[in-house]
């Protein structure tokens, strides 16, 4: 990992909500004890003293020093009715001018998009709140959908626990999967929900077991080195394909075939992250067939090649 993404600013103002706040703290401030490579350097940056909720917190330093972090996260507003302060939108808008990867946090997506910085993006935030920041900021492409939103240096995720998704997706593309999942463990959350890649989490496969997909998502998981083609699933559903194509799209917001695609770039990072194997094994494994297939796939899904991810990735 670079230096600068390691240097973490948490900005802290009136009227933000403790949970988001004190969960990126946990995630960022400290290292759980079998992690051995350099952590991040958190700060809380805000004024003199912050009212958060029935807390009162004093920061480390003002927000100013916003513009010199690696990444700065915005955790949520508690009311987005009004307009977010303005040295705090000023403060992240002259952060990300410097370079740093700005995070927002549920609701923090308002001050980003009052700051300009989701302009022509896609990005999210707390399902209860996203035809208003529609509304407020027309040329967001705001997606209800999604668990967050990776644009590179911008990044959002939708409501409270999402915010966890998101902060665990950045330990992730900064540490690799291995060290993700320890912070996962000692946090006893979930180190991946199903459903997502590395740029762009769709909609997660629920947790619970009663939606009518669930006994199909277990059949496909454990076949995904098989070639499976969208009437597989629908015959194993006893489902029509357009009828499977509804109730995939109600419970994970894509189609069946754009899923098992994710499943198996999914299932190809880990077996890169955590085996020897050859590419040519990995596709096969993988379900994607020939490891020309799935360098494609790869590549226009995350960015990189599979033997660069290797690189970056393995333990």
């Amino acid at each position: 990992m670079t230096p600068a993404p390691r240097t973490v600013a948490i900005a802290a103002t009136d009227g933000m909500l403790h949970f988001e706040l004190a969960l990126a703290y946990e995630v960022f401030a400290a290292a759980p004890a079998a992690v051995t490579v350099p952590w991040y350097d958190v700060t809380v940056c805000g004024p003199v003293a912050v009212r958060i909720g029935r807390f009162l917190l004093e920061p480390d330093g003002g927000l100013d020093r916003l513009a010199h972090a690696g990444t700065v996260i915005v955790p949520a507003l508690a009311d987005v009715t009004e307009d977010p302060p303005a040295d705090l939108v000023e403060a992240v808008r002259t952060a990300h001018a410097a370079g740093a990867r700005v995070v927002s946090l549920c609701t923090g997506a308002f001050v980003l998009a009052a700051a300009g910085l989701l302009d022509g993006l896609r990005a999210t935030t707390h399902w209860a709140h996203t035809d208003e920041l529609a509304a407020r900021h027309p040329r967001v492409k705001v997606d209800p959908d999604v668990l967050y939103v990776d644009n590179g240096s911008v990044l959002t995720s939708a409501g409270k626990a999402a915010a966890m998704d998101l902060c665990l997706h950045l330990v992730r593309g900064d540490h690799g999967s291995a060290i993700a999942n320890v912070v996962a463990r000692r946090l006893v959350v979930p180190p991946h929900r199903a459903g997502g890649q590395a740029q762009f989490v769709t909609t997660p496969v629920p947790a619970r077991d009663d939606h009518p997909l669930a006994d199909l998502f277990a059949w496909t998981m454990r076949r995904l080195d098989r070639r499976l083609t969208v009437e597989d699933l629908a015959r194993q559903a006893n489902m029509s394909s357009r009828h499977l194509a509804r109730h995939f799209h109600a419970v994970t917001g894509t189609t069946p075939l754009q899923w098992l695609l994710n499943q198996r770039i999914r299932r190809a990072q880990e077996l890169l992250e955590t085996t020897d194997d050859g590419i040519d094994a990995i596709a096969e494994a993988a379900g994607m067939g020939t490891a020309t297939t799935l360098r494609r796939h790869f590549h226009r899904a995350l960015g990189v090649p599979p033997d660069t991810y290797r690189r970056t990735f393995r333990p």
